[in-house]
């Protein structure tokens, strides 16, 4: 066998070790030694990278051959074999198990900045980021620029900030520079907590040396000299990828005393934060570092004034401090390129929801929404009709249909009622009630709601007890409007973004679905036959063929019936667990 470069890379991000990468890895290396590949070889290598982003395919598997790349898709440790036998040592690759053409389709749209690693290095690897120029811009800014140069190039570049606000990131920078003191702060947040939402997890997972470059640079041009990472103990391949991470940037001079023989001392501390989503928010989180209960306080002072322990702090997320070392590498022009006019750049968004492809996705800004569903999602899944995109999580808003032109970008998304958010982007169909879908989120922010102030703690709470009076066929005349009222006054008078921005599933699902708000509480109908209360299951003698499935099926013996003779269902029986419709073969159960 000719010598020949051979370098072979499993998705180990969360999505691909749930379906089994680790497992995958350990049989390619255990492949090469049986086979003896690795002497065979001018050089060969099989390891770990981050999320390749398609996680609906994993485990995706790069096989790399004299630099010919090939991908497959759903691989299993039993499938390694026969890769390494045809393709490595035979040189066919395996045609049958390779990603098919909407694989492509998913990427061509997508442009890669805070992704450009994530699936390509080794996140564990320090010097894999250094060979594909990690770290050359915080060398550069450290050489050869000054901290007004840096903020200047950042505010140049139009970056606004990630996490939700789409605060300008230079300005922020700039404040906190002119703040007097000689003690300083920078905190990366990558507390994200949204439903459906793991687009920092997979950034600090893939590469988390782009986030810590980012806080190099940044520190540097505030004046700090310490640094904390916010992050969800929930992220545990994260906390680990990213202290590891930590290390290695330490032990060659990345961090700690005199970067770099720059004279800039800066280190990072890890803060594992205790899964409380109100924590996201910048004043509760800075609480919470302190050591005190996570709740939010009334601005101003703004952090970048009066932060963390009084000292002016600078907050950014994951997504936006990993876009920093492309600024100062490709120029502000460049990054202002991407994008629209007030909306430079790319966002990375979390695909999920009933869409055929879902993932981890990295789009410029003004791209249609119809763009990011049909096409990089490749639809809606099982021929179902597209409903919603609901985006921005519990704190954003759902976007119907006629709206699906609609340029992802932070003021298109706002003038609909929903907003760009940290990143979370949930697919909705058919069969998906949105009366179900405000309750959902507004379950789900009352719960996280910390208390403190009375619009939040007890307005959210009444909201949630209107939708689910709505849900269970309770609905009365005028709630509607009453939901309408109690949701601007909570947007009015809440402390901190939570509250204000608690409301907007409810806001813009009466916007654009009003008609099933009336529809529960005028004909106690759930259109989307999606909220059990209002749901009937009956059995059509017509079409039943007696077989027994259902009645086997229901948990609350409501079915009875001879074999091969009409079935009945008695309704004062019924749970309406949806168990007999799912099971029937003959479309004999019908759900009304």
């Amino acid at each position: 066998m000719m010598a020949m470069n051979l370098e072979i890379k499993v998705c180990m991000g969360t999505g691909g070790m749930a379906a089994g990468g680790e497992g995958v890895l350990k049989a390619f290396e255990a492949e090469l030694k049986h086979n003896g590949l690795e002497a065979g070889f001018g050089k060969c290598s099989s390891g770990k990278v981050g999320c390749r982003g398609f996680c609906a395919r994993d485990v995706l598997v790069d096989v790399i051959v004299d630099g010919q790349k090939t991908t497959y898709q759903y691989i299993k440790p039993e499938m390694v074999s026969r890769i390494v036998k045809e393709h490595i040592m035979e040189g066919r690759p395996v045609a049958e198990w390779e990603v098919k053409e909407d694989y492509h389709i998913f990427h061509d749209k997508q442009i890669k900045v805070v992704l450009h690693d994530c699936g390509e290095i080794d996140p564990e690897d320090i010097g894999a980021y250094i060979e594909r120029g990690g770290y050359e811009a915080a060398k550069k800014v450290l050489s050869e620029l000054g901290p007004a140069d840096v903020i200047e190039l950042v505010k140049k570049s139009g970056l606004r900030g990630r996490g939700g606000a789409g605060f300008p990131t230079g300005v922020k920078w700039e404040a906190a520079r002119k703040s007097p003191g000689d003690v300083k702060y920078i905190i990366c947040n990558a507390d994200e907590g949204d439903p459906g939402a793991f687009m920092d997890r997979s950034v600090i997972e893939g590469n988390p040396h782009s986030v810590i470059e980012g806080m190099i640079i940044a520190a540097y041009s505030v004046g700090a000299s310490n640094g904390y990472v916010y992050i969800r103990a929930e992220y545990p391949l994260a906390v680990e990828r990213l202290r590891i991470a930590l290390d290695a940037a330490r032990q060659k001079n990345l961090l700690g005393k005199n970067i770099l023989g720059s004279g800039l001392d800066f280190d990072i501390k890890v803060k594992l934060g205790a899964g409380a989503f109100v924590c996201g928010e910048e004043t509760a989180l800075i609480a919470s570092i302190e050591g005190e209960r996570g709740m939010p306080r009334a601005k101003p002072p703004f952090p970048v004034a009066s932060g963390l322990w009084g000292k002016p702090t600078v907050i950014n997320n994951v997504e936006t401090l990993a876009n920093i070392p492309c600024i100062i590498r490709k120029g502000a022009e460049w990054f202002a390129s991407l994008g629209t006019e007030k909306s430079r750049g790319t966002k990375v968004f979390a695909l999920t929801g009933k869409v055929k492809n879902t993932g981890l996705i990295e789009i410029p800004m003004g791209i249609p929404l119809r763009d990011i569903v049909f096409e990089i999602g490749g639809g809606i899944e099982n021929g179902k009709k597209y409903k919603a995109v609901q985006t921005g999580g519990p704190s954003g808003g759902c976007i119907p249909e006629d709206c699906l032109d609609v340029k992802i970008d932070y003021e298109s998304l706002m003038q609909l009622g929903a907003i760009v958010g940290s990143g979370g982007m949930i697919v909705l169909d058919e069969d998906d009630c949105m009366v179900n879908v405000a309750r959902y989120f507004l379950n789900f922010t009352q719960s996280e709601s910390c208390g403190k102030c009375v619009p939040c703690r007890v307005g959210t709470k009444r909201l949630l007890e209107i939708l689910d009076r709505i849900t269970k066929g309770e609905g009365r005349e005028g709630d509607i409007e009453l939901l309408e009222k109690l949701s601007q006054d909570i947007k009015l008078t809440s402390l901190c973004g939570l509250g204000q921005t608690a409301p907007n599933p409810v806001l813009s699902t009466l916007k654009y679905f009003r008609h099933e708000y009336e529809a529960h509480i005028r004909d106690r109908k759930c259109p989307a036959k999606a909220c059990r209360a209002l749901i009937t299951f009956s059995i059509s003698e017509a079409l039943c063929k007696g077989c027994g499935a259902c009645m086997r099926a229901c948990p609350a013996g409501a079915i009875t019936g001879e074999k091969k003779q009409p079935h009945k269902l008695n309704q004062a029986l019924c749970i309406k667990c949806g168990s007999c419709f799912d099971v029937c073969k003959f479309k004999a159960v019908v759900k009304e």
